[in-house]
């Protein structure tokens, strides 16, 4: 009898514990759960309900606009749109050239951070870090900048239609590469040293230490901040966006971010703009989720 007492008093001393913990996992959630709903669930919800309707005009058009259901007209419209299947192929190109360079570049820098033979590794953390800490608009200014021919100390023009995609790939790789070197050097460090000190004692050289048990060991961070960069590269806005200032060859509807923006605000046509961002959102979803299964292909092969 006394063990049953125990044993009850036991279990809800678990149960009062477990309500406890997740009253504490709650109110700690809150705050992040109400920004999170407020800024990212509703604008969602607003955008996919917006580009549910369209503005219908009678007569002559002077009359006030009638707010109708269109269904997925607008998005039938989206994928009609020249201007905005020229941007999705031009990000793409953009994509598939400067995503690997950049990653590669974050991978060497965080490799030679986290070598036995660096010096200074704070410091070279911090300066790696420094451009990332620069707001993405004044970054691009700056650059504008050095772009102009006139005033540039490059001496070339790097505004030139056939190179201002990768002058803003320059930007783009100059900025994000020490951000994701960090987060390659956080994983970096949590690989055990017993590891990479015992390849040394069998006499492995330092690149094949790298290539053998660094880089392996770092793939699920290398995959993180590839998923990142696809993201961020269908989002590209603010690096076009300030050299169309400075440029002819940069237009306003260079990438679909930007294209969405003029239909919305240019040509007053929200639900179009809405259903261009909603098919950019769906589009970054999947190519992420087909590097994800790329990804899991090539280790499956062990090719990563």
């Amino acid at each position: 009898m006394a063990v049953q007492q125990h044993e009850t008093a036991r279990r809800g001393g678990r149960a009062v514990i477990g309500r406890v913990t997740n009253r504490a996992a709650l109110i700690f959630l809150l705050p992040f759960g109400t920004l999170f709903v407020v800024f990212f669930v509703l604008p969602i919800g607003y955008a996919v309900n917006e580009s549910l309707y369209k503005l219908k005009r009678s007569g002559l058009g002077f009359g006030t606009p009638e707010r109708v259901f269109s269904g997925l007209a607008n998005y039938a419209a989206v994928f009609r749109d020249d201007t905005f299947l020229t941007g999705v192929r031009r990000l793409l190109l953009f994509g598939i050239v400067q995503v690997p360079i950049m990653l590669g570049l974050a991978l060497v820098l965080a490799l030679l951070l986290d070598g036995h033979a660096a010096r200074f590794t704070r410091f070279f953390r911090l300066v790696y870090f420094l451009p990332y800490a620069v707001p993405g608009v004044i970054a691009a200014i700056v650059w504008s900048f050095l772009y102009t021919p006139e005033i540039s100390p490059f001496g070339l023009d790097l505004l030139d239609g056939g190179v201002v995609l990768w002058s803003i790939g320059n930007i783009v790789t100059w900025t994000w590469t020490g951000f994701n070197m960090l987060v390659i050097y956080s994983a970096l460090r949590a690989i055990p040293r017993e590891l990479c000190e015992a390849a040394a004692m069998d006499g492995a050289s330092a690149w094949r230490i790298a290539w053998s048990i660094k880089i392996p060991m770092v793939r699920p961070s290398l995959i993180l901040t590839g998923v990142f960069s696809i993201i961020g590269t269908l989002q590209l806005f603010n690096e076009p966006t300030v050299l169309s200032g400075v440029t002819t060859t940069v237009s306003k509807s260079y990438t679909p971010l930007m294209w969405s923006l003029q239909v919305a605000l240019d040509n007053n046509d929200y639900a179009l703009g809405s259903a261009i961002a909603i098919v950019l959102a769906l589009l970054a979803g999947a190519l992420s989720f087909l590097f994800l299964r790329l990804s899991a292909w090539l280790t499956r092969r062990g090719v990563m």
